[in-house]
């Protein structure tokens, strides 16, 4: 973000106070930063806090009127590499849908030749009106890119989705953008993570070691890049920490089957990162098994739905699907045989036998099976770094097709 050109539009909101943190980490990224605020804004956090911050005079009206000098919302938009909205409170929202220009934060909104990121905040019964509703989803849809509202504790005293994304987040997402651009901006991935854990009865299951995190590097890098995902996980101690991720979580096989194939109509790319049980007790007690009146126990499993085959069956044109293949033997020709039966378009194949990859730790090493019979295998290294290459490897294939 070194050098970059950002407008900080403030509407008048109570989370306009966090504000002030955003433009500093805004500044501490190195980037250029203009406050445009509307008279509202001025009674939630005065523009000489949001000046002082952002080494630069205050725009709130059109001109200045002890001098006349004219605050050009045209040249705002040409100068910007970025217009960042946060707070976006309800009402500001519905004025940029309907192409309201009242004050000079929306005047600059219309002329903007930049991205426009806009992070909501409001109580939680007004975020989650349809009218609310109904105008975010037309401002993404014209391009807009919307950090969504958090959960949390609200002004009101509620607990409820409508909290302004925390400052870090809100530049994270900007850093994103500018890092790496948006290659996989419009597309919608679904994830599957972590374990899954199949009752034996209410204190007891059958499970394995996955700890989730590669699935959740995976789902921060395409939210990274500009896609919607969509992340089933499994029982796991992580966050994902990108607005973009919605997560939802599961804890047996059958869960995750029907979550994923509902997640899988709408999603552009598949990735089947989760280390799904194979197996389920035919039995499940209802009350905990007492040792002293079974003594020795035989359990009797049966198979969980396979989601790979089931997803690959279902496979649209066009629609790209990604497998995992943790191996201990026979990898390389067990990892193929399994991407071709299952209708993926590439494996990754990682191996129990290297040592510091897989389940539990924090790097990887992967070797990736296409199709079409190529094989390209990568160094032992973090798993944020792993999720980057598969990510690669993917948009390769897209962009041959």
């Amino acid at each position: 973000m070194e050098g970059k050109n950002i407008i900080v539009g403030v509407t008048g909101g109570i989370a306009a106070y966090k504000t002030a943190s955003l433009v500093r980490e805004l500044k501490k990224r190195g980037a250029n930063v203009k406050v445009v605020m509307t008279p509202l804004a001025k009674q939630f956090i005065t523009p000489l806090t949001m000046a002082t911050l952002s080494q630069n005079p205050i725009m709130v009206d059109f001109f200045n009127p002890e001098n006349g000098e004219w605050n050009s919302h045209v040249s705002l938009g040409i100068w910007a590499d970025a217009y960042v909205i946060a707070p976006a409170t309800a009402n500001s929202i519905g004025k940029m849908a309907n192409g309201i220009a009242d004050n000079l934060l929306l005047t600059t909104y219309l002329s903007a030749k930049c991205p426009v990121f806009i992070a909501p905040a409001m109580d939680l019964d007004m975020y989650a009106h349809p009218a609310v509703q109904k105008n975010i989803a037309l401002l993404k849809e014209r391009g807009n890119f919307i950090i969504d509202a958090e959960e949390g504790f609200l002004a009101s005293g509620l607990s409820g989705k409508g909290r302004m994304a925390e400052p870090e987040t809100i530049a994270k997402y900007l850093e994103d953008y500018f890092n790496k651009g948006l290659d996989l901006s419009g597309k919608k991935v679904m994830i599957t993570a972590g374990p899954t854990y199949e009752k034996i009865d209410p204190v007891r299951f059958i499970g394995n070691y996955s700890s989730g995190k590669m699935g959740y590097a995976l789902a921060e890098e395409c939210a990274a890049r500009g896609a919607e995902v969509t992340l089933i996980s499994g029982p796991v101690t992580l966050t994902p920490k990108h607005p973009n991720i919605h997560r939802i979580s599961v804890e047996s096989a059958q869960e995750m089957y029907e979550a994923a194939v509902k997640a899988a109509e709408s999603a552009d790319i598949e990735i089947l990162c989760a280390a799904v049980a194979d197996y389920t007790p035919a039995n499940k007690e209802e009350h905990k098994i007492k040792r002293e009146k079974r003594g020795a126990m035989q359990l009797d499993l049966v198979p969980t739905q396979d989601i790979a085959a089931a997803l690959g069956k279902m496979k649209r044109e066009g629609q790209m699907m990604i497998g995992f293949a943790l191996e201990t033997d026979n990898e390389e020709t067990n990892a193929v045989g399994k991407c071709e039966r299952k209708n993926l378009d590439f494996i990754v194949m990682n191996s129990l036998n290297d040592k510091n990859a897989c389940f539990q730790h924090d790097t990887n090493k992967i070797t990736i099976f296409d199709r079409n019979g190529d094989k390209s295998a990568y160094d032992l290294k973090p798993k944020k770094e792993v999720a980057k290459d598969i990510i690669d490897h993917a948009l390769s294939l897209m962009n041959k097709k």
